[in-house]
């Protein structure tokens, strides 16, 4: 069983503007939230993943769910996987 006291989440953050909103992302996990202000849409992903991770605990599920977005534990942490490489492609249709 995990130990909730002791577990933090290192997630990749990812965040857009879109119009005046800022929209942060949680790819990941697929958990997304947003704010005014870049700093306010990081807080309310914090939040929402947190929420998140809160459920999948209250369900039982929580290692499965990280295991399956490719998190892995180290140290009471749950760390998300490191892109080896982030770039732009194009395909025709």
């Amino acid at each position: 069983m995990v130990d909730v006291a002791q577990t933090t989440i290192e997630f990749r953050a990812e965040v857009f503007k879109e119009g005046k909103t800022y929209v942060a992302l949680c790819p990941e996990l697929n958990v997304s939230s947003f704010g005014p202000t870049l700093t306010r849409a990081k807080t309310a992903l914090r939040e929402a993943v947190s929420a998140f991770a809160e459920g999948c605990l209250e369900l039982g599920t929580l290692e499965e769910v990280m295991e399956e977005a490719g998190f892995h534990r180290q140290e009471g942490k749950w760390i998300s996987r490191s892109p080896l490489a982030q770039e732009r492609l194009t395909t025709a249709l």
